[in-house]
């Protein structure tokens, strides 16, 4: 699996800081699910993303073929 994030944002022209302003997501968290560095995410994490960003769990992460 992998996250989209990177691209969702590009899509919106938002950046990491404006993401983590409004979801209260520290930004380490944010820059390691944007540069796919992240090995999970939690499920509060997850939501936050989801409910500010107006996407669904599939939008945001992606099975690697």
């Amino acid at each position: 699996m992998q996250f989209t994030l990177k691209q969702v944002l590009a899509e919106r022209h938002w950046t990491i800081g404006t993401v983590a302003k409004n979801t209260g997501v520290s930004r380490a968290t944010l820059t390691n699910i944007y540069y796919g560095h992240s090995k999970g995410i939690q499920l509060k994490t997850l939501s936050r993303l989801c409910e500010f960003l107006g996407v669904t769990p599939n939008d945001l992460i992606s099975l690697k073929k």
